[in-house]
């Protein structure tokens, strides 16, 4: 696989984090509760959960709906129209119906997405590297014993699941795009078993996409 393909594919997962928060966003801005927009979208909460948290596991008819009950689907004719092809004044220019639900994501924001991003990447290729080393799991145990014994006190409840992950190879847990796997991969030993030159690998993939991303 190239290194274009590879930073495509990062630029998709980017795109979909994004879009998640930002229909989560437009729900809570139109005071709606995760029930009321599943119903109302005809999907279940689960699935309205995975959308919200950008997963590339709800179908496209599951994002449709969601942005059609918001207000906010209009905005999708832009993918399949010229007007993308215009400069970013004229598409500040356009028109806004007044159902669309504008949501402004400032630079930091941005900077936030590309570290999530970064840490599920580094992740996804831990849990690789397991499956075909499962001694690895062993090290990943003894460095939190050593984290136990000398770490905050606060991250012990993340450290005691992370044990729990790693005995039962509960791998899900660690790659789920839901904010507790979030701060699971804040409080995670497995970047220690990661080779160099991988972590490199995966910090200049992101750090392309950033790049490219900032000047579309």
């Amino acid at each position: 696989m190239s290194a274009a393909s590879n930073v495509d594919s990062v630029l998709d997962q980017q795109l979909l984090l994004q879009l998640g928060a930002r229909l989560r966003h437009a729900r809570v801005k139109r005071g709606l509760t995760t029930i009321q927009l599943a119903q109302q979208a005809r999907i279940s909460r689960m699935t309205l959960s995975a959308v919200e948290a950008g997963a590339p596991s709800p179908t496209m008819g599951s994002y449709l709906r969601v942005m059609g009950v918001l207000g906010v689907s209009q905005d999708l004719a832009l993918v399949a129209s010229d007007t993308l092809q215009g400069t970013a004044a004229q598409r500040t220019d356009r028109k806004v119906s007044s159902n669309t639900v504008v949501v402004p994501v400032s630079t930091g924001d941005a900077r936030h997405e590309l570290q999530d991003l970064q840490s599920l990447m580094l992740h996804e290729e831990a849990v690789r590297l397991l499956k075909k080393k499962p001694e690895l799991i062993q090290q990943a145990l003894d460095t939190l014993e050593r984290w136990r014994s000398a770490g905050d006190p606060h991250s012990r409840f993340l450290w005691d699941e992370w044990s729990v992950i790693l005995h039962r190879r509960a791998w899900r847990r660690a790659l789920s795009l839901t904010r507790r796997s979030k701060e699971l991969r804040q409080a995670s030993p497995l970047a220690t078993i990661l080779p160099v030159e991988v972590r490199q690998r995966v910090l200049e993939q992101v750090g392309q996409a950033g790049q490219r991303a900032a000047t579309r």
